[in-house]
């Protein structure tokens, strides 16, 4: 049954610009109220015939197409910048057929084994009975179940660029946009910041402590913000004039320093205390584009992604904040998004680097040396050909105690894709959230996975409920 309002709903939300277009707020309340009722009726409802459903479907998607006209056709080349939310609107009939799933496995040979992985993969043995246990039986497709949208969130008003939930916090969520802000929202009292800025976002990031927020903009500043006041505490020139900045990250253990990638190929290393340049690399001869970055959980490497499909990685003093070029592994597209993790599960450690690229996959990578050299896992199909698209990916962040482990992604197909990283092909897909009408770029968690965040590129962000107990 939860397919079924989901798709439902995703009918609804095709046509939602066109309702009272000059009032957003109504057509917010009118998601929400809409979401309401058809998990209510899920449940009241859930023995009833699926060809009734289905006629419903047929039947609503007739009528709205009477009332309001055809919606357009999704585009083959989606845009970040939208001129208003009825030009975002776009059909969502992509299947996870039509995507190319294809990923060369090629990568780096190393010598030196960074960690000894599981000999049945990232996942709990089939003799994990204990861990079973604890799991209380469900599958992944039960586990990350979700009861529907808890909130919707449209004052962005261009696209999405990220969400991110503070650290080890349920309820507050930072969102980034193309429209020059950074909205941080606490949805224990309804509050919400803003973080103004002259032009895109493209990137920030929290730091450890979730007191400060860290925001890098196309006009080539590095800003530091009070998270709970919106107060501007620092803003650092970058080095060249005319030079973007497109991605950056606090330093895990000295918040000290943050990292921050260029649109002219450089990898920098700042003191936010001081304000000075302490290192900087340069990742290519041309400057390629360094569109995301990602430390390991013990801060020595660091990870980045350029547009020209290179997965770079640098070995991290933490001394002195000097940076070692060390490995790189050629992925293809343009990578807009790589994230670390050093355990799937509590039973086998498998240090692993989640890739997202535009040719058209999320790729799972096992680090293999102590200076990140990868060796590829699996390939999972999205439908991500844009590279002006920044699609991201991310795990799942609780250790799983269940046979499998999950993955999270956008996609172009303006849905919200669950993986299993133990299966492959079509079987891997767990999940599928319906809701948005234009390109997913970006997902969260929070920390404990009660709640999904996703942003598309029409600036809405919307807010997934997990169920409290999935059957």
């Amino acid at each position: 049954m939860t397919s079924n309002w989901q798709q439902i709903l995703s009918v609804d939300a095709r046509y939602n610009a066109y309702r009272v277009p000059n009032s957003p707020h109504f057509r917010t309340l009118y998601l929400r109220r809409r979401s309401q009722l058809l998990r209510e009726n899920a449940k009241t409802y859930a023995n009833t015939n699926s060809s009734l459903r289905r006629d419903y479907l047929r039947r609503r998607s007739a009528l709205l197409a009477q009332r309001y006209g055809a919606p357009p056709a999704a585009s083959t080349e989606p845009s970040l910048r939208t001129g208003s939310r009825s030009e975002s609107i776009r059909s969502s009939r992509v299947t996870l057929q039509s995507m190319d799933g294809s990923l060369d496995q090629g990568g780096d040979s190393t010598s030196r084994r960074y960690s000894t992985p599981s000999p049945d993969g990232l996942a709990p043995t089939e003799e994990a009975e204990a861990s079973r246990a604890m799991a209380g039986g469900l599958t992944l497709s039960q586990y990350y179940a979700f009861a529907g949208m808890h909130r919707v969130l449209d004052e962005h008003k261009e696209a999405t660029t990220l969400v991110r939930f503070a650290n080890d916090e349920r309820t507050r969520l930072a969102s980034g946009s193309l429209d020059g802000t950074v909205r941080v929202y606490n949805f224990e009292d309804d509050s919400c910041l803003t973080l103004e800025h002259p032009v895109g976002v493209p990137d920030f990031a929290w730091s450890l402590s979730n007191d400060l927020i860290l925001t890098v903009c196309h006009d080539g500043l590095i800003r530091l913000f009070d998270s709970d006041s919106a107060r501007l505490v620092r803003c650092i020139p970058s080095e060249s004039a005319g030079i973007q900045l497109l991605s950056c990250v606090f330093q895990p253990l000295n918040n000290n320093m943050v990292v921050i990638g260029t649109s002219s190929g450089y990898v920098r290393v700042y003191n936010v205390s001081t304000g000075k340049l302490m290192k900087s690399c340069k990742l290519a001869p041309g400057g390629p584009r360094v569109l995301c970055l990602a430390f390991d959980s013990s801060g020595r490497i660091i990870w980045s992604g350029d547009d020209r499909g290179c997965v770079t990685s640098f070995v991290f003093d933490l001394a002195t904040g000097g940076l070692i070029k060390a490995r790189k592994v050629v992925v293809g597209g343009a990578v807009t998004s790589v994230s670390s993790r050093s355990w799937m599960n509590r039973e086998a450690r498998d240090p692993s680097l989640l890739v997202s690229s535009s040719r058209g996959a999320v790729s799972l990578y096992r680090v293999v040396s102590s200076d990140g050299g990868l060796a590829p896992r699996r390939s999972f199909p999205v439908l991500h050909s844009n590279p002006h698209c920044p699609i991201r990916s991310a795990f799942c962040p609780l250790m799983s105690f269940r046979q499998g482990a999950c993955i999270v992604s956008g996609s172009e197909s303006c849905h919200v894709y669950f993986y299993d990283i133990e299966r492959q092909g079509d079987r891997a897909v767990v999940n599928c959230l319906q809701g948005h009408t234009a390109p997913v770029l970006t997902v969260t968690f929070n920390c404990d996975e009660s709640l999904l965040a996703s942003g598309d590129s029409s600036g809405l962000v919307i807010i997934w409920k997990r169920e409290s107990n999935p059957s």
